[in-house]
């Protein structure tokens, strides 16, 4: 298995701490809105990256969490708190909104064929262990206490900038509208651990510590449920690009501060997905979401299949003509592999021969679009059998997860459903008075909308083609 690791800009070869099991971690939602389909590409990459590690024989440990405390709208201490933003918006407490968004969250996962992780743990559940965390940096002099509020203190921490890349001066006070001097800090660039002056005087999320009442700082969450869910040392650790800076780089500077030695080898980031005005985000045009494309007439498989077209680590364009012809090419393969007999034996040698072409294609850095190509060659294979391709296909669909070789049940809307009944009650009729012309009529009148009538012992059925 290769992996493009962020932290040394390149592709290596991956080696677990321990051999055979791999521990990972991946960032959660901050659960103050629906997710949009740009934030959910990078939890279908996740998901494959699990299954496929899965597929080579390891065994994965995966913790996620739920971001349900604080985290600020901008990429420093500054801006709204995205949870009291997301309570202010609805008239709703700020416990009311994490519950809402994260149940939705989950249901966008389900949708998405998205494993949940064996381990998903809500940020406000540990706030024990961030205070254990903080109160060790501050006696070994990485934090420091100034106003009220705990910072750590970035000159202390070893190769600040090696994961991100960035230059120092590239990040000076007044270089960017949303970087926002704290006078507080020692330096510019130093991040809350801890709360307990803020300007949201309001909060509703705040527990005692030796600082006083407060809440932690967003990085410190991440570091302290890795810390006390997946030991000392971490294997892979994932996230969309956004979060290279300054989330995960203030995550590696706290947590190897706290440990005394590295943490994760592993960096793993997705690359945005686009529109055709740039990244996409909640705040401008249509908000993108699972049920959006799902009252639009696509299944969210389609939209996972659209995104294992193209390599996780590329920029992705959305368009609905782009999705409208995954949809189409998806729905074609579906029926292909379904169409394939299920009778005779299994060529083992070619079943472990494509196998192997399977783990091949995942391992050179999860390459989804070349794992599609190897189903395709299974399909095209003249020297297989039927029930050959279809059990090594339904062996890929562990990982790929777009229900291949699951019959899908097309739903139709209320208002067609109480077309097409009262249509089959005229057939019924028709034929009854033995007016065969007007019955195929009917017959053939709903065929040309989609609509396949089943004449059955117990009466007539349809169903959508």
């Amino acid at each position: 298995m290769r992996l493009y690791n962020t932290l040394n800009k390149e592709i290596e070869d991956f080696i677990p701490n321990e051999e055979g099991k791999v521990k990972m971690y991946t960032c959660g939602p901050t659960v103050y809105h629906y997710a949009h389909i740009g934030n959910l590409r990078s939890y279908i990459f996740e998901d494959i990256l699990e299954k496929g590690l899965e597929y080579l024989g390891y065994d994965v440990t995966r913790v996620m969490n739920i971001t349900d405390v604080g985290h600020l709208t901008s990429d420093g201490d500054s801006g709204e708190d995205k949870m009291a933003k997301g309570a202010k918006r609805e008239g709703k407490t700020v416990y009311e909104i994490a519950d809402f968004y994260t149940k939705a969250f989950f249901k966008d996962m389900d949708n998405l064929n998205i494993r949940r992780p064996k381990i998903i743990e809500k940020a406000s559940d540990h706030i024990d262990t961030y205070i254990k965390m903080i109160e060790k940096l501050l006696d070994e002099d990485y934090a420091y206490i100034s106003n009220g509020n705990v910072y750590f203190d970035i000159s202390k921490a070893k190769d600040y900038y090696k994961l991100s890349g960035k230059n120092p001066d590239d990040l000076m006070i007044g270089v960017r509208e949303t970087v926002e001097e704290d006078k507080s800090k020692r330096n510019p660039y130093d991040f809350v651990l801890w709360f307990t002056v803020s300007k949201f005087e309001n909060q509703d999320m705040k527990w005692d510590s030796p600082w006083g009442i407060g809440y932690p700082g967003w990085h410190i969450e991440c570091s302290g449920i890795s810390y006390e869910k997946l030991g000392e040392y971490l294997d892979i650790h994932c996230g969309g690009v956004d979060n290279i800076f300054p989330h995960h780089t203030n995550e590696i500077a706290q947590s190897e501060a706290f440990l005394g030695h590295k943490w994760c080898n592993y960096w793993c980031h997705g690359a945005h997905l686009n529109d055709e005005t740039g990244k996409m985000s909640k705040s401008k045009g249509e908000f993108l979401t699972v049920d959006l494309l799902i009252e639009k007439g696509y299944s969210p498989l389609d939209y996972r299949f659209f995104c294992l077209n193209s390599h996780y680590r590329n920029s992705l364009v959305f368009s609905y003509n782009s999705l409208d012809i995954a949809k189409n090419t998806l729905e074609k393969l579906r029926n292909k592999v379904l169409s394939l007999t299920k009778d005779g034996d299994v060529d083992d040698e070619k079943f472990n021969y494509y196998r192997e072409c399977f783990k091949d294609a995942f391992s050179k850095d999860i390459n989804t679009s070349m794992m599609l190509t190897v189903v395709y060659d299974v399909l095209k294979d003249s020297e297989l059998t039927d029930v050959t391709k279809y059990k090594i296909i339904e062996d890929f669909d562990k990982v790929l997860s777009l229900d291949l070789t699951i019959e899908t049940k097309k739903d139709v809307a209320s208002d067609l459903e109480k077309e097409i009944l009262e249509k089959i009650e005229e057939r019924k009729l028709a034929k009854k008075n033995k007016d065969f012309k007007l019955a195929d009529e009917i017959r053939d009148e709903l065929l040309a909308k989609g609509i396949k009538l089943i004449d059955t012992r117990e009466g007539t059925t349809y169903e959508v083609v």
